[in-house]
């Protein structure tokens, strides 16, 4: 029997009606896998000015640390040379009054006792050794952050490009577009907890 152009018409209508409900339900799931995306995207962000901030605060200390270090090291060699100066002028002049050789024995003591100070001084943390074991701890978190803050550069690019694509794919109704920025949404996201955790190290040189 031939079928009537009414039953082709409202086929036609039902077939229309599915792809628009269809649509609707694309556009509204695309709208919130976009959502959860500018989250991503948002604490991407988040973790790139944290590992900024880390890095520059890191490497201020990092250097003072290593100047006060140096200015340690400074003045423990001017007492040592002191020290030793006057130990020559002991030997040398073996006839010296006993006063004058109490006071110069004094002082060499006083001032190589100075100099070991220096070089360690657990109680207050600031002798040379501690001061380079914080120095170097420093460069270290400096370092582990220089390394943090590509993964959040390039997972932010990433999500902002996976936001646009996902934005066109809504007015396009473009399904191929969505899962393109749903590939560069995944990639976005291992660079971004990469970033926190530092779980590969990639090839920045």
């Amino acid at each position: 029997m031939p079928v009537e152009a009414s039953e082709i018409a409202e086929k036609i209508r039902g077939e229309e009606e599915q792809r628009v409900e269809a649509d609707a339900e694309f556009r509204k799931l695309t709208g919130i896998y976009l959502g959860f995306v500018a989250m991503l995207l948002a604490i991407t962000t988040l973790g790139g000015a944290n590992a900024t901030k880390v890095m520059t605060n890191s490497n201020i200390q990092a250097s003072d640390t290593y100047g006060f270090y140096q200015a340690k090291y400074a003045r423990q060699t001017s007492y040592r040379l002191a020290a030793d100066i006057l130990a020559a002028q002991l030997v040398a002049n073996p006839s010296m009054p006993d006063a004058a050789k109490t006071e110069i024995e004094n002082n060499i003591s006083r001032w190589r006792s100075t100099a070991d100070h220096y070089e360690s001084d657990p109680a207050n943390s600031n002798g040379k050794q501690e001061l380079l074991a914080k120095a170097k701890a420093l460069a270290a978190e400096r370092d582990r952050a220089a390394e943090r803050d590509p993964n959040f550069d390039y997972a932010e690019a990433l999500f902002q490009i996976a936001i646009v694509l996902g934005s066109v794919s809504i007015v396009a109704v473009s399904r191929p577009l969505l899962r393109l920025s749903g590939v560069l949404a995944v990639a976005a996201m291992l660079l971004m907890v990469n970033g926190y955790l530092l779980l590969v190290h990639l090839p920045l040189e």
